[in-house]
């Protein structure tokens, strides 16, 4: 769980345990195991097969890794405001609201305030998988392609993402080589059910598979 105003990561047992996985509980960026390190504002967690959690530290700017053990990383982000690609510290973000993580250690950010889809790899090397970087609709591959605040990611087995776009009122799914299509949605606000643009929705904000 992000318990985003108690800046902690939190852990629930199958009996309904909670634990404190990581953060002091104050706002902060520090890496660290456990308690020794801070959060500002996490928003979302996606967990791998070995059981290290990824958080979408928004208000930071940042992308983080925890192990099972609650040892806190940065993967990547510079902890500025910006949309540039690289290496871990060289990479920037605004405002990363969502988390996702494929079979094999991939970790896709919606990264809201650039309008963008983000690819992380497990050596925290961040590229652009898909957006213009201009709030928009459109369909298309990579920077053709345009979101409006990108809320929530999810990926499938074969690395297929899945964007919940709430401000256009579409779901969205991109490819591994970056090629956006909207799946469902009339890109107005509505309830109704239907096949494709036939259906509607009222700013969409959680996906799954």
């Amino acid at each position: 769980v992000t318990d985003s105003d108690n800046h902690l990561i939190r852990k629930i047992s199958s009996e309904g345990v909670v634990t404190t996985l990581a953060g002091s509980g104050s706002i902060g960026s520090a890496d660290g195991e456990g308690l020794t390190a801070s959060f500002n504002v996490p928003m979302d967690v996606a967990v791998d097969k070995s059981g290290n959690v990824y958080v979408a530290d928004h208000t930071n700017q940042l992308i983080r890794k925890i192990t099972s053990e609650g040892v806190v990383t940065t993967l990547a982000g510079s902890g500025q405001v910006g949309s540039a690609d690289g290496t871990g510290r060289a990479a920037s973000f605004n405002n990363p609201l969502s988390i996702a993580v494929d079979i094999n250690g991939n970790v896709y950010v919606g990264d809201g305030s650039n309008y963008l889809i983000r690819k992380i790899t497990s050596d925290g090397v961040v590229t652009t998988l898909a957006g213009s970087g201009s709030a928009g609709s459109s369909d298309g591959k990579g920077t053709e392609a345009s979101f409006s605040s990108p809320w929530s990611v999810a990926v499938d087995d074969t690395g297929n993402v899945y964007v919940a776009d709430p401000t256009n009122h579409l779901i969205r799914k991109i490819t591994s080589d970056g090629v956006v299509t909207t799946i469902a949605g009339s890109g107005s606000a509505g309830s109704a059910d239907g096949e494709g643009t036939e259906a509607s929705f009222n700013g969409p904000s959680g996906i799954t598979l």
